[in-house]
């Protein structure tokens, strides 16, 4: 089946800068800060939106030139504890909290293992197949995927005639009309698909890949270059989608996903419809089609009656 993919190539790339993401994650988080809402006085005009430094400074509990250095990139030897306050103090949520310790405090990695090229389970892949009326695919690092079902194929498209290096969310949703046409909240898809990348760069800016794609998609989409500067984070584990299928209309699909425990890189997401719902009946058509539905993908005709 086409849902096997070969190793994906590795490009050329450099590292991200872990000093300006750290600087630049701060600095976007207190500007969004109303003094107000903390219960600041507010005098007179701000030159920048947000909080000023020495009130972050205060209200976290540390000097104004501690926190000054670590706005500025310097997180060498920096507690968790003083973390811990800065993340109150900014308000942090727990994804957001998360990534300022993971760039804060980089954990030491072998050398270039954010490299390596993920494989999926020989059993995964057997769940995927045996998941025949769920559209279901695993998704790994940076947004690529590794392995996917007929149903998945039958919703998102024939991801098996594309190259490797094109089988990532964050290419197909921004650099493919097709998917902007399939996501009825197409913003919210690219949001959500950034802020996960973000906490990949947290996690990994060594990441000569990573590097390549932030490169490729900045150059190529000025909505990624938009949603990147605002350095959001944040993990979606549950939610629905909204889809405008080209061949069964509108689809209303819950997803869900799920980590590999043994690679906590690797997820599982499925969707469903509710039972007995336009959706489910939509999908039952689709699982129907069989390869008729696959090959129809995103964009294109539908089966003859």
């Amino acid at each position: 089946m086409d849902e096997h993919p070969e190793s994906v190539p590795e490009p050329v790339g450099g590292a991200l800068d872990r000093r300006a993401e750290l600087s630049e994650f701060l600095r976007t988080r207190r500007a969004r800060l109303k003094p107000e809402e903390l219960g600041l006085p507010d005098f007179g005009r701000r030159r920048v939106p947000g909080l000023r430094r020495e009130e972050l400074a205060q209200l976290a509990g540390v000097s104004v030139a501690y926190y000054t250095r670590l706005e500025q990139g310097n997180g060498r030897n920096v507690s968790a504890e003083v973390l811990d306050s800065i993340a109150r103090a900014l308000r942090l949520t727990d994804a957001e909290h998360a990534h300022l310790t993971h760039l804060a405090k980089p954990k030491q990695h072998k050398k270039k293992p954010a490299a390596r090229t993920q494989q999926v389970r020989g059993a995964l892949r057997t769940l995927l197949d045996s998941m025949d009326s769920v559209p279901a695919y695993a998704v790994g690092r940076r947004s690529d995927i590794l392995a996917w079902n007929r149903m998945a194929a039958a919703v998102f498209g024939d991801w098996g005639e594309l190259s490797p290096a094109e089988r990532n969310w964050a290419r197909l949703v921004f650099l493919r009309p097709e998917y902007r046409d399939l996501f009825v909240d197409w913003e919210q898809k690219a949001i959500d698909i950034v802020c996960a990348l973000r906490m990949d760069a947290g996690c990994h800016p060594d990441d000569p890949r990573l590097s390549a794609l932030v490169g490729e998609l900045s150059v190529k989409s000025e909505e990624f270059r938009r949603l990147w500067a605002t350095h959001d984070v944040k993990e979606k584990s549950y939610g629905i989608k909204r889809l405008r299928h080209p061949l069964v209309g509108d689809l209303d699909l819950n997803f869900e996903s799920f980590s590999m425990i043994g690679d906590q890189e690797q997820s599982l997401i499925t969707y469903h419809a509710e039972p007995g719902s336009p959706s489910a009946e939509a999908l039952r058509l689709l699982a129907s089609w069989g390869r008729d539905a696959t090959r129809a993908g995103t964009g294109r005709s539908a089966p003859s009656a």
